[in-house]
Protein backbone atom coordinates (compact mmCIF):
# COMPACT_ATOMS: atom_id res chain seq x y z
CA UNK A 1 0.00 0.00 0.00
CA UNK A 2 2.85 2.08 0.38
CA UNK A 3 3.84 2.41 -3.00
CA UNK A 4 0.07 3.86 -3.78
CA UNK A 5 -0.63 6.87 -4.83
CA UNK A 6 -3.52 9.03 -2.62
CA UNK A 7 -5.14 12.32 -2.05
CA UNK A 8 -6.34 13.79 0.92
CA UNK A 9 -9.03 15.82 1.65
CA UNK A 10 -9.47 18.27 5.00
CA UNK A 11 -12.42 19.90 6.20
CA UNK A 12 -11.94 22.50 8.84
CA UNK A 13 -15.15 23.62 10.27
CA UNK A 14 -16.49 25.24 13.69
CA UNK A 15 -17.50 21.75 15.31
CA UNK A 16 -15.84 19.05 13.40
CA UNK A 17 -12.13 18.71 11.22
CA UNK A 18 -12.38 15.58 8.84
CA UNK A 19 -10.03 14.18 7.07
CA UNK A 20 -10.48 12.10 4.19
CA UNK A 21 -7.99 9.82 1.81
CA UNK A 22 -9.09 8.47 -1.16
CA UNK A 23 -7.13 6.80 -3.77
CA UNK A 24 -6.99 7.08 -7.54
CA UNK A 25 -10.51 5.29 -8.21
CA UNK A 26 -12.29 8.00 -6.03
CA UNK A 27 -12.63 5.17 -3.09
CA UNK A 28 -12.46 6.09 0.47
CA UNK A 29 -9.93 4.32 2.12
CA UNK A 30 -9.85 5.72 5.32
CA UNK A 31 -11.54 8.88 7.14
CA UNK A 32 -11.56 10.62 10.61
CA UNK A 33 -14.22 12.66 12.12
CA UNK A 34 -12.90 14.97 15.09
CA UNK A 35 -13.95 17.44 17.61
CA UNK A 36 -13.11 20.73 16.50
CA UNK A 37 -12.99 21.65 20.15
CA UNK A 38 -12.04 25.37 19.65
CA UNK A 39 -8.41 24.19 18.88
CA UNK A 40 -8.58 23.78 15.05
CA UNK A 41 -4.29 23.63 14.49
CA UNK A 42 -3.94 21.09 17.62
CA UNK A 43 -6.79 18.52 16.02
CA UNK A 44 -5.60 18.99 12.22
CA UNK A 45 -1.87 18.36 13.31
CA UNK A 46 -3.55 15.27 15.45
CA UNK A 47 -5.40 13.77 12.79
CA UNK A 48 -2.46 14.21 9.94
CA UNK A 49 -0.39 12.06 12.84
CA UNK A 50 -3.51 9.16 12.98
CA UNK A 51 -3.02 9.10 9.40
CA UNK A 52 0.48 8.67 9.09
CA UNK A 53 0.68 5.93 11.64
CA UNK A 54 -2.25 4.43 9.69
CA UNK A 55 -0.24 4.38 6.48
CA UNK A 56 3.08 4.32 7.59
CA UNK A 57 6.06 6.84 7.77
CA UNK A 58 5.30 7.76 4.25
CA UNK A 59 2.57 7.43 2.01
CA UNK A 60 2.43 8.77 -1.18
CA UNK A 61 -0.03 11.91 -0.84
CA UNK A 62 -0.13 13.54 -4.61
CA UNK A 63 -2.45 16.29 -4.02
CA UNK A 64 -4.31 17.59 -0.97
CA UNK A 65 -7.29 19.86 -0.88
CA UNK A 66 -8.78 21.88 2.15
CA UNK A 67 -12.26 23.28 2.48
CA UNK A 68 -14.73 24.68 5.24
CA UNK A 69 -14.30 27.70 7.44
CA UNK A 70 -10.70 27.55 8.13
CA UNK A 71 -9.46 26.01 5.02
CA UNK A 72 -6.78 28.73 4.81
CA UNK A 73 -5.86 27.84 8.04
CA UNK A 74 -5.19 24.36 7.14
CA UNK A 75 -3.91 25.30 3.65
CA UNK A 76 -0.20 27.02 5.03
CA UNK A 77 0.08 24.21 7.38
CA UNK A 78 -0.26 21.39 5.16
CA UNK A 79 0.64 22.71 1.99
CA UNK A 80 -2.99 22.48 -0.02
CA UNK A 81 -3.16 22.60 -3.83
CA UNK A 82 -6.56 23.29 -3.68
CA UNK A 83 -8.96 25.91 -1.75
CA UNK A 84 -12.53 25.54 -2.04
CA UNK A 85 -15.63 26.78 -0.52
CA UNK A 86 -17.92 24.18 1.20
CA UNK A 87 -20.41 24.92 -1.18
CA UNK A 88 -18.80 23.49 -4.18
CA UNK A 89 -16.92 20.63 -2.04
CA UNK A 90 -19.97 19.23 -1.26
CA UNK A 91 -21.65 19.40 -4.68
CA UNK A 92 -18.67 18.08 -5.88
CA UNK A 93 -18.88 14.94 -3.37
CA UNK A 94 -22.79 14.27 -3.30
CA UNK A 95 -22.32 14.02 -6.94
CA UNK A 96 -19.78 11.40 -6.89
CA UNK A 97 -22.21 9.28 -4.07
CA UNK A 98 -25.29 10.12 -5.56
CA UNK A 99 -24.75 10.63 -9.36
CA UNK A 100 -27.30 12.80 -10.90
CA UNK A 101 -28.22 14.66 -7.39
CA UNK A 102 -30.28 17.69 -7.82
CA UNK A 103 -30.87 18.87 -4.63
CA UNK A 104 -28.34 18.84 -1.41
CA UNK A 105 -29.84 19.39 1.84
CA UNK A 106 -26.51 20.15 4.68
CA UNK A 107 -26.59 20.63 7.78
CA UNK A 108 -23.44 21.30 10.03
CA UNK A 109 -22.47 21.62 13.45
CA UNK A 110 -22.88 25.49 13.48
CA UNK A 111 -24.54 26.33 9.86
CA UNK A 112 -27.09 24.85 7.18
CA UNK A 113 -27.01 25.20 3.58
CA UNK A 114 -28.65 24.04 0.65
CA UNK A 115 -27.61 23.36 -2.44
CA UNK A 116 -29.38 23.26 -5.66
CA UNK A 117 -28.14 21.36 -8.89
CA UNK A 118 -29.01 20.94 -12.38
CA UNK A 119 -27.30 19.15 -15.03
CA UNK A 120 -24.85 18.06 -12.96
CA UNK A 121 -24.15 22.65 -12.08
CA UNK A 122 -24.86 24.20 -8.97
CA UNK A 123 -27.54 26.68 -10.40
CA UNK A 124 -28.87 27.89 -6.61
CA UNK A 125 -27.60 27.93 -2.98
CA UNK A 126 -28.11 29.27 0.29
CA UNK A 127 -26.52 29.19 3.90
CA UNK A 128 -27.91 30.24 7.58
CA UNK A 129 -25.10 31.26 9.73
CA UNK A 130 -26.83 33.62 12.30
CA UNK A 131 -28.88 31.49 13.91
CA UNK A 132 -28.16 28.22 15.57
CA UNK A 133 -31.39 26.56 15.40
CA UNK A 134 -31.33 23.36 13.59
CA UNK A 135 -27.42 22.76 13.65
CA UNK A 136 -26.06 20.02 15.03
CA UNK A 137 -24.75 21.98 18.33
CA UNK A 138 -27.91 23.11 19.36
CA UNK A 139 -29.40 19.15 19.27
CA UNK A 140 -26.25 18.21 21.13
CA UNK A 141 -27.22 21.12 23.85
CA UNK A 142 -30.51 19.56 23.81
CA UNK A 143 -29.34 16.00 24.01
CA UNK A 144 -27.41 16.47 26.86
CA UNK A 145 -29.61 18.74 28.72
CA UNK A 146 -32.15 15.44 28.57
CA UNK A 147 -29.73 13.29 29.47
CA UNK A 148 -30.19 11.51 26.06
CA UNK A 149 -27.26 10.49 24.25
CA UNK A 150 -27.10 12.29 20.25
CA UNK A 151 -26.95 8.71 18.91
CA UNK A 152 -30.31 8.07 20.29
CA UNK A 153 -31.86 11.29 19.58
CA UNK A 154 -33.44 10.46 16.46
CA UNK A 155 -34.85 7.21 18.06
CA UNK A 156 -36.60 8.95 20.58
CA UNK A 157 -38.38 10.95 18.28
CA UNK A 158 -39.31 7.90 16.04
CA UNK A 159 -41.17 6.60 19.19
CA UNK A 160 -43.32 9.32 19.62
CA UNK A 161 -46.93 8.44 19.71
CA UNK A 162 -48.80 12.29 19.77
CA UNK A 163 -45.57 15.01 18.74
CA UNK A 164 -46.28 18.50 20.17
CA UNK A 165 -45.77 21.58 17.97
CA UNK A 166 -42.09 23.41 19.32
CA UNK A 167 -41.67 26.91 18.14
CA UNK A 168 -37.98 26.27 16.32
CA UNK A 169 -37.40 29.87 14.61
CA UNK A 170 -35.20 30.97 17.41
CA UNK A 171 -32.93 28.24 19.49
CA UNK A 172 -33.66 30.12 22.80
CA UNK A 173 -37.06 30.11 22.29
CA UNK A 174 -37.20 26.51 21.31
CA UNK A 175 -35.71 25.84 24.69
CA UNK A 176 -38.09 27.52 26.36
CA UNK A 177 -40.79 25.84 24.85
CA UNK A 178 -39.17 22.59 25.14
CA UNK A 179 -39.34 23.21 28.88
CA UNK A 180 -42.82 24.34 28.97
CA UNK A 181 -44.12 21.15 27.50
CA UNK A 182 -41.90 19.05 29.51
CA UNK A 183 -43.68 21.22 32.49
CA UNK A 184 -46.91 20.25 31.20
CA UNK A 185 -46.14 16.84 30.90
CA UNK A 186 -45.90 15.66 27.25
CA UNK A 187 -43.60 12.72 26.87
CA UNK A 188 -39.83 12.79 26.19
CA UNK A 189 -40.18 11.10 22.99
CA UNK A 190 -43.15 13.42 21.68
CA UNK A 191 -41.30 17.05 22.42
CA UNK A 192 -37.94 14.90 20.92
CA UNK A 193 -39.93 14.76 17.66
CA UNK A 194 -41.72 18.21 18.08
CA UNK A 195 -38.37 19.75 18.20
CA UNK A 196 -36.70 17.43 15.02
CA UNK A 197 -39.80 18.77 12.94
CA UNK A 198 -39.44 22.41 14.10
CA UNK A 199 -35.84 22.27 12.97
CA UNK A 200 -37.11 21.23 9.26
CA UNK A 201 -39.82 23.39 9.24
CA UNK A 202 -37.53 26.17 10.57
CA UNK A 203 -34.72 24.98 8.04
CA UNK A 204 -37.67 25.05 4.65
CA UNK A 205 -38.90 28.12 6.14
CA UNK A 206 -35.64 29.67 6.13
CA UNK A 207 -33.42 28.07 3.40
CA UNK A 208 -35.69 26.42 1.17
CA UNK A 209 -38.23 29.28 1.07
CA UNK A 210 -38.71 29.72 -3.24
CA UNK A 211 -36.68 26.76 -4.26
CA UNK A 212 -37.82 23.78 -6.39
CA UNK A 213 -37.01 20.78 -3.98
CA UNK A 214 -36.55 17.80 -6.47
CA UNK A 215 -35.22 14.17 -6.40
CA UNK A 216 -32.62 12.86 -5.89
CA UNK A 217 -32.47 14.65 -2.79
CA UNK A 218 -29.17 14.23 -0.53
CA UNK A 219 -28.82 15.10 3.15
CA UNK A 220 -25.33 15.26 4.67
CA UNK A 221 -23.61 16.56 7.33
CA UNK A 222 -23.13 15.01 11.17
CA UNK A 223 -26.93 15.50 11.82
CA UNK A 224 -27.90 13.76 8.79
CA UNK A 225 -27.22 10.80 11.01
CA UNK A 226 -30.59 11.85 13.24
CA UNK A 227 -33.02 9.67 11.79
CA UNK A 228 -35.87 11.68 13.35
CA UNK A 229 -34.77 14.84 11.15
CA UNK A 230 -34.16 12.31 8.27
CA UNK A 231 -38.11 11.31 8.93
CA UNK A 232 -39.08 14.94 9.56
CA UNK A 233 -37.98 15.91 6.32
CA UNK A 234 -39.29 13.15 4.44
CA UNK A 235 -42.72 13.79 5.96
CA UNK A 236 -42.70 17.39 4.90
CA UNK A 237 -41.06 17.10 1.49
CA UNK A 238 -43.47 14.25 0.97
CA UNK A 239 -40.15 12.97 -1.06
CA UNK A 240 -37.17 10.28 -0.65
CA UNK A 241 -34.34 11.56 1.58
CA UNK A 242 -30.94 9.67 0.79
CA UNK A 243 -28.48 9.71 3.30
CA UNK A 244 -24.65 9.26 1.55
CA UNK A 245 -22.37 6.40 3.20
CA UNK A 246 -19.76 9.02 4.12
CA UNK A 247 -22.50 11.71 5.07
CA UNK A 248 -20.29 13.24 7.83
CA UNK A 249 -17.20 14.06 6.17
CA UNK A 250 -18.71 14.71 2.38
CA UNK A 251 -16.43 18.22 2.48
CA UNK A 252 -13.50 16.61 3.23
CA UNK A 253 -14.67 13.49 0.62
CA UNK A 254 -15.52 16.90 -2.05
CA UNK A 255 -12.06 18.72 -1.36
CA UNK A 256 -9.77 15.47 -1.68
CA UNK A 257 -11.77 14.73 -5.38
CA UNK A 258 -11.44 18.12 -6.85
CA UNK A 259 -7.17 18.19 -5.81
CA UNK A 260 -7.16 14.68 -7.65
CA UNK A 261 -8.83 16.45 -10.53
CA UNK A 262 -6.37 19.26 -10.32
CA UNK A 263 -3.56 17.08 -9.99
CA UNK A 264 -4.33 14.88 -12.83
CA UNK A 265 -5.53 17.17 -15.30
CA UNK A 266 -2.23 19.99 -14.69
CA UNK A 267 0.10 16.74 -14.62
CA UNK A 268 2.02 19.07 -11.96
CA UNK A 269 3.63 18.08 -8.58
CA UNK A 270 1.70 18.46 -5.10
CA UNK A 271 2.24 21.38 -2.76
CA UNK A 272 1.86 18.93 0.43
CA UNK A 273 4.76 19.41 3.24
CA UNK A 274 4.36 16.20 4.34
CA UNK A 275 3.08 14.46 7.39
CA UNK A 276 6.16 15.94 9.56
CA UNK A 277 4.72 19.33 9.09
CA UNK A 278 2.22 18.04 12.05
CA UNK A 279 5.50 18.28 14.18
CA UNK A 280 6.29 21.75 14.29
CA UNK A 281 4.58 24.14 16.38
CA UNK A 282 1.77 26.50 14.95
CA UNK A 283 0.63 29.47 17.07
CA UNK A 284 -1.89 32.50 15.42
CA UNK A 285 -1.37 35.62 16.48
CA UNK A 286 -3.78 38.82 15.12
CA UNK A 287 -1.83 42.15 14.01
CA UNK A 288 -4.08 45.31 13.42
CA UNK A 289 -2.34 47.42 10.58
CA UNK A 290 -2.59 51.71 11.11
CA UNK A 291 -1.09 51.98 7.62
CA UNK A 292 -5.03 53.33 6.11
CA UNK A 293 -8.18 54.11 7.05
CA UNK A 294 -9.26 50.23 6.44
CA UNK A 295 -7.62 49.67 9.59
CA UNK A 296 -7.57 45.43 8.86
CA UNK A 297 -7.13 42.87 11.52
CA UNK A 298 -4.73 40.53 10.05
CA UNK A 299 -4.19 37.15 11.22
CA UNK A 300 -0.47 35.57 11.07
CA UNK A 301 0.15 31.94 11.30
CA UNK A 302 3.59 30.74 12.97
CA UNK A 303 5.34 27.35 12.46
CA UNK A 304 8.17 27.26 15.13
CA UNK A 305 8.16 30.69 15.48
CA UNK A 306 8.95 31.81 12.08
CA UNK A 307 5.96 33.61 9.75
CA UNK A 308 4.60 31.32 7.62
CA UNK A 309 1.31 33.10 6.22
CA UNK A 310 -0.57 36.39 6.55
CA UNK A 311 -4.31 37.08 5.72
CA UNK A 312 -7.30 39.65 6.33
CA UNK A 313 -5.80 42.72 4.72
CA UNK A 314 -7.91 44.42 1.72
CA UNK A 315 -5.02 45.94 -0.18
CA UNK A 316 -2.54 42.64 0.02
CA UNK A 317 0.43 44.66 1.84
CA UNK A 318 0.73 41.83 4.63
CA UNK A 319 -0.97 38.66 2.68
CA UNK A 320 2.20 38.84 0.39
CA UNK A 321 4.39 36.66 2.78
CA UNK A 322 3.58 32.26 2.04
CA UNK A 323 6.37 30.47 2.44
CA UNK A 324 6.31 26.64 3.07
CA UNK A 325 7.32 25.07 6.52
Amino acid sequence: MKNDAYYLGIDVGSVSTNLVVIDENDNVIFKLYLRTSGQPIKVLRNGMKIISEEFGNNPYIKGVGTTGSGRQLASVIVGADIVKNEITAHAVAAQKAVPGVKTILEIGGQDSKIIILRNGVVSDFAMNTVCAAGTGSFLDRQAARLEIPIEEFGGYALRSKSPVRIAGRCAVFAESDMIHKQQTGHSTEDIINGLCEALVRNYLNNLAKGKDIEEPIVFQGGVAANVGIVAAFERALEKKVMIPKYHDVMGAFGAALIAKEKITGSNCLTNFYGFEAANNYYTAKSIECNGCSNMCEVIEILANGDSIARWGDKCGKWSQLTKAV
